[in-house]
């Protein structure tokens, strides 16, 4: 029975992704026409040379460290909602907190649900542009997502260290504190890690709709059709991605070594 279902979620699985390209009606020819790919090519050779100068690689750099400060910033808050939000989101292993856990997950659902792009454009209303509205819709839309893995992680972890203690009388915070946590912690850490990696990328992004940072420098430029400070712009956006996933690489190797 079981080999049954799991060839049948395996048919469902190739079907839907079948309907996929027939449904979008994909122009694979024209993509990689001759003509296509020589438009391609004259579009990025407008990029070089980049533009070097001091003072545009001075304000560069502040771009470069505010969308860094938002990522992070945006990230850190987001990881304080979800711990809020994921206890009361997580089933609990003795049926408590049921009351409180289908309007946590749909708290979380919301939040995530929204993209961040589009929580930039409503929070530009209320704070204006800058960098606050681009860090506010990181926080808001990586809360949801980071709320729902923590959840996962907790309802996840081994139950014999969690029972242990509860057959010894240990109340539920500290058989949280003191059982699951440990277990589940390097794991809500690389997701954390992981969010702040990709964070950097959509806070770059944010700044196109006026959030501030490496975004807007882009979208400034882009729209002046300055094509050697765009591929500065781009270049700095590449350089900021790397040396995150670096820092995030030796964080996630650190924590994992045994001790």
């Amino acid at each position: 029975m079981a080999s049954r279902w799991r060839l049948f979620l395996a048919a469902s699985l190739f079907l839907a992704v079948g309907l996929c390209f027939w449904s979008l009606d994909l122009q694979w020819a024209a993509l990689f026409a001759p003509e296509s790919l020589r438009a391609m090519g004259r579009f990025l050779a407008e990029f070089f040379p980049l533009e070097t100068g001091h003072a545009f690689l001075r304000k560069l750099a502040g771009a470069s460290l505010e969308t860094l400060a938002m990522s992070t910033l945006g990230t850190l808050l987001a990881t304080a909602v979800a711990a809020v939000l994921c206890l009361p989101a997580a089933r609990a292993a003795d049926g408590r907190g049921v009351l409180w856990r289908a309007p946590a997950r749909l708290l979380l659902n919301v939040l995530r649900s929204v993209p961040e792009i589009a929580w930039a454009s409503l929070l530009l209303v209320a704070a204006g542009l800058g960098p606050m509205a681009g860090t506010l819709a990181l926080a808001l839309h990586t809360a949801g997502v980071l709320g729902r893995l923590f959840a996962e992680a907790i309802e996840n972890a081994p139950p014999g260290p969690a029972l242990a203690l509860r057959v010894q009388g240990a109340t539920a915070p500290q058989v949280l504190l003191y059982a699951t946590v440990p277990l589940v912690a390097p794991q809500l850490l690389s997701y954390v890690l992981y969010r702040w990696e990709n964070n950097i990328r959509v806070a770059a992004v944010l700044g196109i709709v006026g959030a501030g940072g490496l975004g807007q420098m882009l979208a400034f430029h882009l729209a002046l059709f300055q094509m050697g400070r765009t591929g500065s712009v781009v270049a700095a956006m590449l350089v900021l991605v790397l040396l995150v996933d670096a820092l995030s690489h030796v964080a996630r190797r650190a924590m994992t070594r045994p001790g």
